[in-house]
């Protein structure tokens, strides 16, 4: 990990007023972007671990699925989601820090 080893605490970076407002576009565009990705990612982890001949995940109401597939399915997606964000986000933010002097967060 390039930000620190897990546990570390890193120094806070403060950005100002300005940098917030100029960040909300590139968040934004960002997170869409990572929402895109995440789900192309999930599919394709859901085909590889789903049972039998499955394409899609399954939607909490279709019948035809037992709950624990359902909740599986959920978990999946919602992990994968958080974690494609959270580099997203990261890395947006590294990169306009790179740009502009300024940590857009805080």
């Amino acid at each position: 990990m390039s930000d620190a080893s897990i546990g570390e605490q890193l120094p806070e970076k403060d950005g100002g007023k300005a940098a917030k407002i100029l960040y909300r576009p590139i968040g934004l565009v960002s997170s869409i972007v990572g929402g895109l990705v995440a789900g192309q990612v999930f599919k394709q982890v859901y085909k590889r671990v789903a049972p039998g001949d499955r394409k899609d995940a399954p939607t909490p109401l279709q019948s035809e699925y037992p709950l624990k597939e359902i909740v599986l399915a959920a978990l999946i997606q919602g992990a994968i989601y958080a974690v494609v964000k959270a580099l997203i986000d990261r890395g947006g933010a590294r990169a306009f820090e790179r740009w502009t002097g300024e940590w857009p967060g805080d």
